[in-house]
Protein backbone atom coordinates (compact mmCIF):
# COMPACT_ATOMS: atom_id res chain seq x y z
CA UNK A 1 0.00 0.00 0.00
CA UNK A 2 1.56 3.33 -1.10
CA UNK A 3 1.90 6.10 1.45
CA UNK A 4 2.88 9.76 1.10
CA UNK A 5 3.85 10.26 4.74
CA UNK A 6 7.64 10.45 4.13
CA UNK A 7 7.27 13.45 1.74
CA UNK A 8 8.06 16.09 4.38
CA UNK A 9 11.13 14.32 5.83
CA UNK A 10 12.46 13.85 2.32
CA UNK A 11 12.04 17.56 1.55
CA UNK A 12 13.83 18.45 4.77
CA UNK A 13 16.65 16.02 3.94
CA UNK A 14 17.40 17.98 0.77
CA UNK A 15 18.87 20.80 2.83
CA UNK A 16 22.59 20.63 3.56
CA UNK A 17 23.91 21.07 7.09
CA UNK A 18 24.29 24.68 8.20
CA UNK A 19 27.16 25.55 10.53
CA UNK A 20 27.12 28.02 13.38
CA UNK A 21 29.66 30.75 12.67
CA UNK A 22 31.10 33.69 14.59
CA UNK A 23 32.08 37.32 14.04
CA UNK A 24 35.65 36.21 13.35
CA UNK A 25 34.33 34.38 10.28
CA UNK A 26 33.02 37.69 8.91
CA UNK A 27 36.45 39.26 9.22
CA UNK A 28 37.97 36.18 7.60
CA UNK A 29 35.51 36.31 4.68
CA UNK A 30 36.22 40.00 4.04
CA UNK A 31 39.96 39.38 4.21
CA UNK A 32 39.69 36.46 1.78
CA UNK A 33 37.50 38.52 -0.51
CA UNK A 34 40.04 41.33 -0.55
CA UNK A 35 42.82 38.84 -1.31
CA UNK A 36 40.81 37.50 -4.26
CA UNK A 37 40.14 41.02 -5.49
CA UNK A 38 43.83 41.89 -5.46
CA UNK A 39 44.64 38.63 -7.21
CA UNK A 40 41.96 39.20 -9.88
CA UNK A 41 42.37 42.91 -10.53
CA UNK A 42 41.19 42.54 -14.13
CA UNK A 43 37.67 42.23 -12.69
CA UNK A 44 37.93 45.89 -11.70
CA UNK A 45 37.85 46.89 -15.35
CA UNK A 46 34.57 45.05 -15.86
CA UNK A 47 32.92 46.32 -12.67
CA UNK A 48 34.26 49.82 -13.22
CA UNK A 49 32.36 50.07 -16.48
CA UNK A 50 29.09 48.55 -15.32
CA UNK A 51 28.24 49.90 -11.89
CA UNK A 52 29.04 53.61 -12.27
CA UNK A 53 27.09 53.49 -15.53
CA UNK A 54 24.08 52.06 -13.70
CA UNK A 55 24.28 54.85 -11.12
CA UNK A 56 24.53 57.50 -13.82
CA UNK A 57 21.50 56.06 -15.61
CA UNK A 58 19.57 56.04 -12.32
CA UNK A 59 20.54 59.67 -11.74
CA UNK A 60 19.57 60.70 -15.28
CA UNK A 61 16.19 58.96 -15.03
CA UNK A 62 15.32 60.15 -11.55
CA UNK A 63 16.51 63.74 -12.01
CA UNK A 64 13.65 64.04 -14.46
CA UNK A 65 11.25 65.97 -12.19
CA UNK A 66 8.41 63.40 -11.91
CA UNK A 67 10.87 60.70 -10.77
CA UNK A 68 13.17 62.82 -8.62
CA UNK A 69 11.76 61.46 -5.32
CA UNK A 70 12.76 57.95 -6.47
CA UNK A 71 16.46 58.73 -6.88
CA UNK A 72 17.45 57.29 -3.50
CA UNK A 73 15.20 54.19 -3.86
CA UNK A 74 16.62 53.56 -7.33
CA UNK A 75 20.23 53.76 -6.13
CA UNK A 76 19.44 51.80 -2.96
CA UNK A 77 17.89 49.16 -5.21
CA UNK A 78 21.43 48.31 -6.32
CA UNK A 79 21.83 46.49 -3.01
CA UNK A 80 18.78 44.38 -3.84
CA UNK A 81 20.13 43.50 -7.28
CA UNK A 82 23.69 42.99 -5.98
CA UNK A 83 23.45 39.28 -5.07
CA UNK A 84 22.27 38.40 -8.57
CA UNK A 85 24.99 40.44 -10.29
CA UNK A 86 27.63 39.02 -7.96
CA UNK A 87 26.90 35.47 -9.15
CA UNK A 88 29.71 35.87 -11.64
CA UNK A 89 32.15 36.57 -8.84
CA UNK A 90 30.92 33.47 -7.02
CA UNK A 91 31.74 31.45 -10.12
CA UNK A 92 35.23 32.91 -10.41
CA UNK A 93 35.89 32.25 -6.71
CA UNK A 94 34.59 28.68 -7.05
CA UNK A 95 36.83 27.99 -10.03
CA UNK A 96 39.82 29.51 -8.26
CA UNK A 97 39.13 27.30 -5.24
CA UNK A 98 39.02 24.18 -7.42
CA UNK A 99 42.19 25.07 -9.32
CA UNK A 100 40.33 25.68 -12.61
CA UNK A 101 40.78 28.46 -15.13
CA UNK A 102 39.33 31.50 -13.33
CA UNK A 103 39.82 34.32 -15.82
CA UNK A 104 37.15 37.03 -15.99
CA UNK A 105 35.24 35.61 -19.03
CA UNK A 106 34.01 32.85 -16.69
CA UNK A 107 32.02 35.58 -14.94
CA UNK A 108 29.19 34.74 -17.33
CA UNK A 109 29.33 30.95 -16.96
CA UNK A 110 26.39 30.74 -14.51
CA UNK A 111 24.11 32.11 -17.22
CA UNK A 112 24.76 29.20 -19.57
CA UNK A 113 25.18 26.21 -17.26
CA UNK A 114 23.04 24.27 -14.79
CA UNK A 115 22.86 27.36 -12.57
CA UNK A 116 20.90 29.37 -15.12
CA UNK A 117 17.36 28.28 -14.21
CA UNK A 118 17.64 28.70 -10.42
CA UNK A 119 19.57 31.95 -10.90
CA UNK A 120 16.84 33.35 -13.15
CA UNK A 121 14.19 32.32 -10.61
CA UNK A 122 16.06 33.95 -7.72
CA UNK A 123 16.84 37.07 -9.76
CA UNK A 124 13.19 37.40 -10.81
CA UNK A 125 12.18 37.23 -7.14
CA UNK A 126 14.68 39.98 -6.33
CA UNK A 127 13.37 42.03 -9.23
CA UNK A 128 9.84 41.73 -7.89
CA UNK A 129 11.08 42.74 -4.44
CA UNK A 130 12.75 45.81 -5.96
CA UNK A 131 9.51 46.84 -7.71
CA UNK A 132 7.60 46.49 -4.44
CA UNK A 133 10.26 48.63 -2.75
CA UNK A 134 9.81 51.37 -5.37
CA UNK A 135 6.03 51.24 -4.93
CA UNK A 136 6.37 51.53 -1.15
CA UNK A 137 8.86 54.40 -1.51
CA UNK A 138 6.46 56.28 -3.80
CA UNK A 139 3.56 55.62 -1.43
CA UNK A 140 5.56 57.08 1.47
CA UNK A 141 6.44 60.14 -0.62
CA UNK A 142 2.81 60.64 -1.62
CA UNK A 143 1.62 60.30 1.98
CA UNK A 144 4.11 62.88 3.26
CA UNK A 145 4.99 65.41 0.56
CA UNK A 146 2.02 64.83 -1.74
CA UNK A 147 1.58 63.48 -5.26
CA UNK A 148 2.84 66.57 -7.07
CA UNK A 149 6.45 66.27 -8.27
CA UNK A 150 8.97 68.83 -6.91
CA UNK A 151 9.81 71.86 -9.01
CA UNK A 152 13.46 70.84 -9.01
CA UNK A 153 16.30 69.45 -6.92
CA UNK A 154 16.46 72.57 -4.75
CA UNK A 155 12.73 72.52 -4.07
CA UNK A 156 12.83 68.81 -3.24
CA UNK A 157 15.75 69.17 -0.81
CA UNK A 158 14.15 72.18 0.85
CA UNK A 159 10.88 70.34 1.43
CA UNK A 160 12.74 67.22 2.52
CA UNK A 161 15.06 68.85 5.05
CA UNK A 162 13.10 71.83 6.38
CA UNK A 163 9.57 70.51 6.88
CA UNK A 164 8.03 68.08 9.34
CA UNK A 165 6.61 66.09 6.42
CA UNK A 166 10.08 65.84 4.90
CA UNK A 167 11.59 64.41 8.08
CA UNK A 168 8.67 62.02 8.35
CA UNK A 169 9.54 60.88 4.83
CA UNK A 170 13.19 60.39 5.81
CA UNK A 171 12.37 58.34 8.90
CA UNK A 172 9.62 56.25 7.28
CA UNK A 173 11.64 55.72 4.12
CA UNK A 174 14.69 54.51 6.02
CA UNK A 175 12.60 52.18 8.17
CA UNK A 176 10.99 50.70 5.05
CA UNK A 177 14.40 50.45 3.39
CA UNK A 178 15.74 48.58 6.42
CA UNK A 179 12.93 46.02 6.15
CA UNK A 180 13.58 45.43 2.44
CA UNK A 181 17.34 45.22 3.04
CA UNK A 182 16.77 42.65 5.79
CA UNK A 183 14.54 40.55 3.54
CA UNK A 184 17.17 40.71 0.80
CA UNK A 185 19.90 39.67 3.23
CA UNK A 186 17.96 36.66 4.53
CA UNK A 187 16.90 35.73 0.99
CA UNK A 188 20.35 35.89 -0.57
CA UNK A 189 23.10 35.31 2.00
CA UNK A 190 23.37 31.66 0.93
CA UNK A 191 20.95 31.13 -1.97
CA UNK A 192 22.88 32.71 -4.87
CA UNK A 193 26.33 31.23 -4.14
CA UNK A 194 24.65 27.89 -3.42
CA UNK A 195 22.99 27.58 -6.84
CA UNK A 196 26.31 28.49 -8.47
CA UNK A 197 28.12 25.87 -6.40
CA UNK A 198 25.66 22.97 -6.24
CA UNK A 199 23.00 21.38 -8.49
CA UNK A 200 20.02 22.53 -6.41
CA UNK A 201 16.83 24.36 -7.28
CA UNK A 202 15.87 27.82 -6.08
CA UNK A 203 13.55 26.47 -3.37
CA UNK A 204 16.27 24.40 -1.69
CA UNK A 205 18.69 27.34 -1.87
CA UNK A 206 16.15 29.70 -0.32
CA UNK A 207 15.32 27.33 2.52
CA UNK A 208 19.02 26.84 3.21
CA UNK A 209 19.54 30.60 3.29
CA UNK A 210 16.69 30.94 5.79
CA UNK A 211 18.14 28.11 7.88
CA UNK A 212 21.53 29.84 7.89
CA UNK A 213 19.93 33.03 9.16
CA UNK A 214 17.93 31.24 11.84
CA UNK A 215 21.05 29.57 13.23
CA UNK A 216 23.27 32.65 12.95
CA UNK A 217 20.95 35.62 13.35
CA UNK A 218 23.32 37.95 15.20
CA UNK A 219 26.29 37.16 12.96
CA UNK A 220 24.31 37.43 9.71
CA UNK A 221 22.89 40.78 10.84
CA UNK A 222 26.47 41.86 11.53
CA UNK A 223 27.33 40.83 7.97
CA UNK A 224 24.40 42.86 6.66
CA UNK A 225 25.63 45.92 8.55
CA UNK A 226 29.10 45.57 7.05
CA UNK A 227 27.62 45.17 3.57
CA UNK A 228 25.42 48.26 4.04
CA UNK A 229 28.36 50.41 5.18
CA UNK A 230 30.57 49.27 2.30
CA UNK A 231 27.80 49.82 -0.24
CA UNK A 232 27.14 53.31 1.15
CA UNK A 233 30.83 54.14 0.76
CA UNK A 234 30.83 52.61 -2.71
CA UNK A 235 27.97 54.78 -3.96
CA UNK A 236 29.99 57.95 -3.40
CA UNK A 237 30.96 59.81 -6.58
CA UNK A 238 28.04 58.29 -8.51
CA UNK A 239 29.00 54.72 -7.78
CA UNK A 240 32.66 54.76 -8.82
CA UNK A 241 33.54 53.16 -5.49
CA UNK A 242 31.30 50.23 -6.35
CA UNK A 243 33.94 49.17 -8.87
CA UNK A 244 35.93 47.99 -5.86
CA UNK A 245 33.22 47.32 -3.27
CA UNK A 246 30.97 45.01 -5.29
CA UNK A 247 33.66 42.58 -6.50
CA UNK A 248 35.09 42.59 -2.97
CA UNK A 249 31.71 41.78 -1.45
CA UNK A 250 31.04 39.19 -4.14
CA UNK A 251 34.20 37.27 -3.34
CA UNK A 252 33.71 37.73 0.41
CA UNK A 253 30.13 36.44 0.22
CA UNK A 254 31.40 33.30 -1.49
CA UNK A 255 33.84 32.65 1.35
CA UNK A 256 31.13 33.35 3.93
CA UNK A 257 28.92 30.78 2.18
CA UNK A 258 31.68 28.17 2.42
CA UNK A 259 31.77 28.72 6.19
CA UNK A 260 27.98 28.67 6.58
CA UNK A 261 27.10 25.58 4.53
CA UNK A 262 28.60 22.09 4.63
CA UNK A 263 29.24 21.37 0.93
Amino acid sequence: MRTHAPAMPHAAAELPEVRQIHTADLRWALAQGWRDLMHKRSDLAFAGLIYPLVCLVAAYVSFNQPLLPLFFPLVAGLSIAGPAVASGFYEIARREEEGLDARWPHFFDPLSGRSREPLVTLAAALGLLWLVWLAVAWAIYSATLGDAPPAGIGDFLTRLLTTREGWTLIVAGNLAGFVFALVTLIFSVVSFPMVVDQPVDAGVALRTSLAAFRRNQRVVLGWGLRVAVLLAVGTLLFGVGLAVVLPWLGYATWHLYTRLVVR
